[in-house]
């Protein structure tokens, strides 16, 4: 999906206040810093325009979520799209004030979260790097389960959607490889009843199964 970049987003989210323009100033202190409470904490990595992370956090206000992109213009969509929904829900008399957002990369979770902090992650529709020369950027890299490992907390899990096999079938391998274990998984969430319960469709996937593509999900923990 190509996006246009828009002239001067980079001050315009250098300027925006739910951003967090030092992520590394929280560590440790995330619910205290950026929400003032002491809620699970729910991060998605590379959410795209947001359209999961912005759901779950009006449908459960009891949880904090951290939506983490790359991509400055994406980055700024999603914001402004969550702003323009939580207005439109102020309105109506129902307040949300549950979601931050992080532009930065994945690689820098061990800067940014201490030890134990994080409750679940979230990895919908990530990059797959067929190449094998490009592995290690795979979002369930041994590289990227280690980081997780130390940033979730003992009980927490990962959820992971594709629609991409190849990806798919490396993360089911891989997982299992690194010290988790898979708990649930399905090679057609749509047509998987109890994994679908409760499913919010991201863009991509909305997308992709629009063209009749399955939806692959796992949800992992540590082994015990």
């Amino acid at each position: 999906m190509r996006i246009r970049h828009i002239k001067g987003v980079e001050e315009l989210i250098a300027a925006e206040e739910l951003v967090i323009q030092k992520p590394e100033s929280c560590k440790g202190r995330w619910r205290e810093e950026a929400f003032g409470n002491d809620a699970p904490l729910f991060l998605e990595i590379g959410m795209g325009m947001g359209t999961f992370i912005r759901t779950h956090s009006f449908d459960h206000p009891e949880v904090d979520y951290l939506g983490m992109e790359l991509n400055t213009t994406v980055l700024y969509k999603a914001v402004n799209r969550y702003k323009s929904e939580r207005a439109e829900r102020a309105g109506e008399g129902r307040e949300a004030d549950n979601l931050r957002f992080i532009r930065n990369n994945a690689r820098f979770l061990e800067e940014y979260f201490a030890e134990g902090e994080v409750d679940r992650i979230y990895l919908n529709f990530s990059d797959p790097w067929p190449k094998e020369r490009s592995a290690g950027r795979r979002l369930t890299s041994p590289q990227f389960l280690k980081l997780y490992d130390r940033i979730l907390k003992a009980d927490g899990c990962i959820e992971f959607k594709t629609d991409n096999r190849g990806l798919f079938d490396y993360s089911v391998e891989t997982i299992p490889a690194n010290g988790w274990k898979i708990d649930a998984i399905t090679y057609d969430l749509h047509n998987d009843d109890k994994m679908n319960a409760g499913n919010v469709m991201t863009e991509y996937e909305e997308k992709f199964s629009s063209k009749g593509n399955p939806i692959y999900k796992l949800i992992a923990s540590r082994k015990a």
